[in-house]
Order: C-alpha cells, then sequence, then structure tokens
C-alpha cells in the first residue's frame, strides 16, 4: 500500500527515529552497529536518524571506541547514549492510607522518593461522612502535588522535565482515568481527578493491575500468561492477566473483588492485613488468652511476629487467613482459569505462613486444577515500581510524542 509521495519519506524517516527512541530507552551507551542490529535498520539510516536525535536533543554523542580505548583497528565506532537530563518519568501510589512518588531518569533509575500519610476516609453513610470524604478527596490532590514537587526537587528537576506521571488508586479506573460512582463515593474519594493536576502526560491506573506490571515486567515473577496479582492490605484487589493481555472491562472494574460478600468462606474484600488486625483485637476485647493482650491495638505485623514466637491465637488468625486466601483464588481460578495468584503489597514479606495454610486447603478440600499460590519479592513499593514501568511503557510506545528538555 502506498503511503504518499509527498508524505512517506517524512513518515518513514519518523517510523525509524521512534525505532531507534525505543531501543535508546532502554540501552546504556550503544554503537551504530548495536542499534542496527536491534532495528534492523542500515547503517547510514541509524547515523542519520541518530544525527537527528541529538539535534532534537534525544541523544548525546560520546567518544567513539577509539578515543574511549575500546579498539584500535579499523574504523573508529560512533557512538551514541541517551541524554541524562533529557527528562524524568514519575510514579505515584496513592493509596488509601499512605502515598508514595518516585521520580525516575527514563531508563527507570530512581533519582528520588517521597511518602506521606494519606488522610483517613470516612466510609459510612450520611451527611456528615460525605462531608468528610469530598474533604479527603481534595487533601489527597494536594498531597499527591506536595510529594510530587518533593521529589523532583530532590532530583534537581522540576516540573517542566516531567514526561508521564503515573498514578496509581486502590479504585477502578476507566481509559480516562476516572473512576465510577459507587462504595458510597470512596472510589472518586481515592481518585479525585488525579489526571487534571500532574504535570506532563498524567495517567491514572487501578493499583492491582501495576501491581501486576510491575511482577510481569521487573523480574518479580517468571512470566506467566494466566497470573492475578493479589495486592492485599486493606482491601483486596486484583490485577488480572489472561492470556497475556491485562484485563480492564468497561468501567476499569476488572480485578474488583465486591463479588465476595458472596462467596462462603470468604466474605468480604477486607485484605489480609486489614482482618489480621480486626481478628486480634476482637480476640483481646473478649478476653482471650493470647501474647497480643498486651497490645490491644495490635497491628497486622505484631499478629504475624505473635505467630513466628507461637502465640496459638496468632496462629489460629494466621490459618483462617489461609483458609480465606485459598478460597477467594480458587475463586479467580474458576472464573478466569488463572495459573498462579501473586500475593502483593506490603504484607508480601511475611504472608507465607498465611500460603502454607492456604496451598493445604487447596490441596485437602478442592479438586484440581488449583492456582499455584506465591508471595510477591518486590516488597511494599510494587505498585510504586509499576507506575514507574508503566510511565515508561507509555513513552516508549511513542517517543515522539514528547519533547525532551532543552539543553542548558
Amino acid at each position: 500500500m502506498s503511503l504518499g509521495t509527498a508524505s512517506s519519506p517524512q513518515l518513514l524517516r519518523r517510523m525509524n527515529s521512534g525505532a531507534l527512541m525505543r531501543f535508546a530507552l532502554g540501552a546504556g551507551e550503544f554503537t551504530a552497529a548495536e542499534a542496527m542490529g536491534a532495528t534492523a535498520l542500515t547503517r547510514s539510516t541509524v547515523l542519520g536518524v541518530c544525527d537527528d536525535l541529538v539535534a532534537a536533543g534525544w541523544l548525546d554523542e560520546v567518544e567513539d571506541s577509539r578515543a574511549a580505548g575500546l579498539t584500535s583497528k579499523g574504523r573508529p565506532a560512533r557512538r551514541y547514549r541517551l541524554r541524562e537530563d533529557a527528562g524524568v518519568v514519575a510514579g505515584v501510589d496513592a493509596g488509601e492510607n499512605r502515598f508514595t512518588v518516585v521520580v525516575a531518569d527514563l531508563r527507570g533509575g530512581v533519582l528520588a522518593g517521597a511518602r506521606g500519610d494519606a488522610p483517613a476516609v470516612d466510609r459510612r453513610k450520611g451527611a456528615a461522612a460525605e462531608r468528610s470524604r469530598a474533604a479527603a478527596a481534595v487533601e489527597r490532590r494536594a498531597l499527591a502535588a506536595r510529594l510530587l514537587d518533593e521529589a523532583l526537587a530532590q532530583a534537581g528537576a522540576d516540573r517542566t522535565d516531567v514526561l508521564v506521571v503515573v498514578v496509581g488508586v486502590p479504585a477502578p479506573v476507566d481509559a480516562e482515568g476516572r473512576s465510577p460512582a459507587g462504595d458510597r463515593d470512596f472510589w472518586k474519594t481515592m481518585n479525585p481527578d488525579f489526571a487534571d493536576l500532574l504535570p506532563g502526560v498524567a495517567v491514572v491506573e487501578n493499583d492491582a493491575n501495576l501491581a501486576a506490571v510491575a511482577e510481569q515486567s521487573l523480574g518479580g515473577q517468571a512470566h506467566v500468561a494466566n497470573v492475578a496479582t493479589l495486592l492485599s492490605g486493606e482491601r483486596l484487589g486484583a490485577g488480572v492477566i489472561v492470556d497475556g493481555r491485562l484485563l480492564r472491562g468497561a468501567r476499569g472494574g476488572a480485578g474488583e473483588m465486591r463479588f465476595l460478600d458472596i462467596v462462603e468462606g470468604a466474605g468480604t474484600p477486607d485484605g489480609v492485613g486489614a482482618l489480621a488486625r480486626t481478628w486480634a483485637r476482637e480476640a483481646v476485647a473478649s478476653g482471650r488468652a493470647t501474647a497480643l493482650a498486651a497490645r490491644p491495638d495490635a497491628t497486622a505485623q505484631d499478629v504475624f511476629r505473635a505467630a513466628e514466637d507461637g502465640d496459638a491465637l496468632a496462629i489460629e488468625i494466621l490459618d483462617r487467613l489461609g483458609e480465606r486466601i485459598a478460597r477467594v483464588a480458587l475463586v479467580l481460578a474458576s472464573l478466569l482459569d488463572i495459573e498462579r495468584v501473586v500475593v502483593a503489597g506490603a504484607i508480601a514479606d511475611a504472608v507465607e505462613p498465611v500460603l502454607r495454610r492456604a496451598r493445604v486447603v487447596l490441596a485437602e478440600d478442592f479438586y484440581p486444577p488449583v492456582p499455584e499460590l506465591v508471595a510477591s519479592a518486590l516488597g511494599r513499593d510494587v505498585v510504586v515500581r509499576g507506575a514507574v514501568e508503566s510511565a515508561r511503557a507509555y513513552l516508549r510506545e511513542e517517543p515522539l510524542a514528547f519533547t525532551p528538555r532543552p539543553r542548558a
């Protein structure tokens, strides 16, 4: 098919430039020959495009291979690298209780970060609770902006340097970055139009989806085409990949766990951290003999530590959590033919005892196939790491749609 004689040279040049930029975004220093091998472009095309990208401010030409002492024979190879100060990307984990912001260079290297506690959200009914949620939404917007500015300042950058920022929220998110009404406006409180507030290309995404991106792209787990990444702190949410594709749905609600309210043995969408804390406090209030009695405001971490020390109540709570996780995993596997469920988030470092019990329940109480259960290795920052990686993916998709920072 003809592209048209007038426009085809310019279009071809742009396509070649995009291909070379995608290579440069993942490379360190590179030679023309290395770029040729990665892009299948000719030497003359690579050299011409690299000259264009140097002029545009995306690349720097560095010492040739002979001057750098890499070779002493033949024609010296021209060498290039992505310009270090061409811009930055940012990721924001706008959690229910805590925000984390990371600013990274265009290859994903972390430059700086900032954290802050989120305002409490009143989930009850009534006019007073509605006013509280409206105020919390305003505070969440201000907190995201403040932490981003703090991280940028630490990185020696400012808002004009931001090419893409991705925000993860504990709510379904549609293709326009908005969250639907529902759950007493909790979702809209969690996502108070962040996309209108932040610099660069601002993208809002569900936090569990970003955790799934991190697990698949950052070496958290071996690649699996059918996997659910289960965020399990205060509430359960799943980023679901089926046949290698991230599921979203019309309103971004794929992976929302509200259906657990009607699943026997699962009960609610409350997460492992929230349930461990709630069950421990209820037992202590009832006068149950336990080492946790000294901690009437016991946290999930207290429960896990007590279980390690052999406390009977804490072990019982972890077993109950394992039974619940087993049922949640089986529901996901039954509905979507999931092969693996990855439990991620801050609780992942300690969740192995829960998963051991869950594996026993799956083996003894249900017939195969049942999903593999594993803990994430990416720690509490899995969402913000997924946000940074997603920001880089947006940049790689159409790099020439962005403008690099002017040279000093």
